[in-house]
């Protein structure tokens, strides 16, 4: 049976400065475990700790520009691209540009706090 999410669960976020992070679907709004859905509003200057988390991260950059740093690489990802982030592969977000940015995640299984494995700073 269809369910309507007639709005986002803000969720505090990691880093700083601080970013607005809205849970459409999730643990928290919809009590939803396979996956996550949450729109990220990121200012300039934002970045948070590293992290080896337990699931596969979809993002889309709807506005501005998303830093994604891996080991092997950092990847700058605009306005209309995506990035894939596999479960187990170490990760840094963070939006260094000047406009910040504006992009939807996706997370299978769900985020949750004790599988995001950030790392100590």
């Amino acid at each position: 049976m269809a369910r309507l999410i007639s709005a986002p669960t803000v969720i505090p976020a990691a880093g700083k400065p601080p970013k607005i992070i809205e849970e459409f679907i999730g643990r928290i709004n919809s009590q939803t475990a396979n996956i996550s859905i949450a729109k990220m509003t990121s200012p300039s200057g934002w970045r948070e700790p590293g992290q080896t988390p337990e699931f596969d991260e979809y993002t889309i950059v709807l506005y501005g520009e998303l830093q994604v740093e891996t080991r092997d690489a950092i990847h700058k990802v605009a306005a209309g691209q995506a990035i894939i982030v596999h479960a187990g592969e170490w990760v840094r977000y963070s939006t260094p540009s000047p406009a910040g940015a504006q992009y939807v995640a996706v997370c299978l299984p769900a985020f949750a706090p004790l599988t995001v494995h950030r790392d100590a700073e």
